[in-house]
């Protein structure tokens, strides 16, 4: 079974259980460019139309700003900006911390 596929199996298991809040670790870690859009498009909905609160963890800022309506930032294991994907886009320790300096 494909590596993409797995991870929608596993997030199919979790749904079973109906949370309230569904929590996601690194949800496209090592996919493909097109496994990672199916599972960001699987994200979207089952918030939309679920209504299904989404925590989740992810150090592909593409996916983050693609899909977070609220982002906390940590470094070293200290907050260094909490906002909407806009403010952390604009943020300069986040910047320098993980989208570079450019």
């Amino acid at each position: 079974m494909p590596h993409g596929l797995q991870r929608v199996v596993e997030v199919a298991i979790a749904l079973s259980m109906r949370p309230r809040l569904l929590m996601l670790d690194e949800p496209t870690a090592g996919m493909a460019e097109q496994e990672t859009q199916h599972m960001v498009d699987l994200v979207r909905r089952l918030h939309a139309k679920q209504g299904l609160s989404i925590l989740f963890i992810e150090h592909d800022m593409d996916v983050v700003f693609g899909i977070a309506e609220q982002i906390t930032v940590l470094d070293q294991g200290r907050v260094i900006a909490d906002g909407r994907p806009e403010e952390i886009a604009r943020n300069a320790a986040v910047q320098a911390a993980y989208l570079g300096d450019a």
